[in-house]
């Protein structure tokens, strides 16, 4: 029987301009597609697949959405056939770059003067969570950001903050301005009876102090929740 050789997987056999990483050096990385870029990431793939190949099956996976991408911890990741620990994790740090990059200089920039100008931040840090957070955003007098911190984790159906954590943070700052704000994995963006009572807990908290609590915000894939644009606080 004649033995009929199967062409190569490998990206190294393509030409010079269908490869991802040379097409990047040549055009930008904007020439790229989103299974380009991954498979850059990706670096090689199997005796099978390519890494294209494979950096198609994991998008395939996440129904081609780069947002459902971004919620997969490197544990899911891997339960892609070929996407091995070290795969995983190059993608989950390249993810978590973009998302850091979204908010950079926040502390110190801009006076905060809406609940859009945090807003966007807080979304793109938060909204790829499976599980709540509720984090506080400390302000000077001059409503510029001094200080982010969260203040706890939770399960998938909430977290518990508490209102004395909350005030020694922001003491310990200075902060004379403070906006709460939590996740909703689910993509629900209303906020719930308990959502309410602790708002309501922290802002009597706050005036306490003299320190104002400007905004409570929710956040998921879906965008923002804002109690004070709502008229809740």
């Amino acid at each position: 029987m004649e033995n009929v050789h199967k062409p190569s997987t490998s990206i190294k056999h393509w030409m010079t301009e269908d490869r991802p990483r040379e097409k990047l050096i040549q055009s930008g990385s904007q020439a790229l597609t989103s299974v380009e870029l991954i498979a850059i990431l990706i670096g090689s793939g199997t005796r099978e697949l390519s890494a294209i190949d494979l950096a198609r099956e994991l998008l395939q996976c996440a129904e081609n959405d780069l947002n459902q991408l971004a919620r997969k911890t490197a544990h899911e990741l891997q339960q892609v056939k070929g996407i091995g620990p070290s795969k995983a994790v190059t993608i989950c740090a390249a993810i978590e770059l973009g998302r850091r990059r979204a908010g950079n200089g926040i502390v110190g920039k801009g006076r905060i003067t809406s609940s859009k100008d945090i807003s966007e931040y807080l979304k793109h840090q938060l909204r790829d969570l499976g599980h709540e957070v509720f984090v506080v955003v400390l302000l000077n007098r001059a409503n510029r950001v001094i200080h982010i911190e969260t203040i706890s984790q939770g399960g998938i159906t909430g977290t518990i903050a508490d209102p004395r954590i909350i005030l020694r943070t922001a003491i310990n700052h200075s902060a004379t301005g403070m906006i709460i704000c939590h996740n909703h994995p689910s993509g629900n963006l209303w906020p719930s009876d308990a959502d309410k009572m602790l708002t309501e807990k922290i802002n009597e908290a706050c005036m306490l102090v003299d320190i104002k609590l400007l905004d409570h915000l929710i956040v998921s894939s879906e965008g923002y929740f804002s109690f004070a644009d709502e008229g809740l606080m």
